[in-house]
């Protein structure tokens, strides 16, 4: 990129950054067109100025559906517009597990199938090299086919299908009441309880395989909770989402506290293996003991410690006043 002026949308901006359109913590976005993905941010902007007289490039230092999409907008106006709600509720899709229409969740599901090396048709070498040039080309295969994916998103049934049988699964077991999401609003925190008997199933989310009895969408379009818990029999995992790593302006999620104690807390006592809780500033960190394995701590004693460190903990990560991290981070 050197030092040529840049857009940059869905990151953090260079030297070289003459337009910042992003949702990221370290946000440089023109404070009247922040919305809570950078897709929206995009299109918010877009709709009153023409980015060819701004600068010649546009950057990303990462690849996902939000920087898909926010870097179509600014490269393809015209078509973004017209597709305008798709993209912005596919873009919600990927980042926060949120839909309205069916079309965008499949249009998520086939972004993610093309960021699959297992199931891409994209051409093999486009997952070779270091990461800066996987995702370049990630960016080189998608971006000419997006027309044509916005144009038909039921199409490359093969993408899609297996995540959406998933995700239908998933819903009419949370609409029956075998699956249960109880909220408790003070803590910010939802608890998931799902039939113990359910299998996983594996899925692609945030770019990384990941097995899951309930798919993550059917909770997330359900609660609006940050913080979550899984509760399957004795197998339990929290989960921050990842709205409380970013700057939303629609709302604020409680800021995330370090569960670090309460991982050393379990472990003094947990028989069936080791507790592990993943860094505060990955983007949906977990604490859970790996494999999926069950606790010998029942689930009412975890929640109860859990709720504990969530009242009264400091918050680790301000996203609003970045680069802020509490020294007990």
């Amino acid at each position: 990129m050197g030092s040529r002026p840049n857009i940059v949308v869905d990151g953090a901006p260079l030297a070289s950054t003459v337009l910042t359109l992003s949702h990221w913590p370290n946000n440089a976005t023109p404070e009247p067109f922040r919305r809570d993905t950078s897709t929206e941010t995009a299109l918010a902007w877009i709709e009153g100025h023409d980015p060819r007289q701004v600068a010649g490039v546009v950057t990303n230092n990462h690849f996902d559906e939000d920087g898909l999409f926010s870097m179509f907008t600014v490269l393809d106006p015209g078509l973004a517009w017209r597709h305008r709600r798709l993209l912005a509720d596919a873009a919600r899709a990927g980042d926060f597990g949120e839909y309205r229409s069916r079309e965008a969740a499949r249009l998520f599901f086939i972004v993610e199938g093309h960021a699959d090396p297992r199931r891409s048709p994209l051409p093999p070498e486009t997952f070779t090299g270091p990461p800066s040039q996987r995702v370049a080309a990630l960016y080189r295969g998608l971006l000419p086919r997006l027309p044509r994916l916005l144009a038909a998103p039921g199409g490359w049934r093969a993408l899609w299908q297996d995540q959406e049988a998933h995700l239908a699964a998933s819903e009419a077991l949370v609409a029956s009441g075998r699956a249960v999401i109880e909220e408790e609003p003070e803590l910010d925190l939802a608890i998931v309880r799902i039939p113990q008997e359910l299998p996983a199933r594996p899925l692609w989310r945030y770019l990384r395989r990941e097995e899951a009895a309930l798919h993550p969408m059917a909770i997330h379009n359900r609660t609006r909770a940050g913080r979550l818990v899984r509760i399957q029999g004795r197998r339990v995992e929290v989960q921050y989402r990842y709205e409380s790593w970013l700057q939303l302006t629609s709302r604020r999620p409680a800021m995330r506290v370090d569960l670090q104690p309460l991982a050393h807390w379990l472990n003094r006592r947990e028989r069936n293996g080791r507790w592990v809780w993943e860094d505060t500033l990955e983007i949906v960190p977990r604490l859970h003991m790996p494999n999926g394995a069950p606790s010998s701590l029942l689930p009412q004693v975890i929640l109860r410690e859990l709720r504990h460190c969530l009242a009264t903990l400091p918050p680790a990560w301000d996203p609003y006043h970045w680069p802020r991290r509490a020294a007990s981070a």
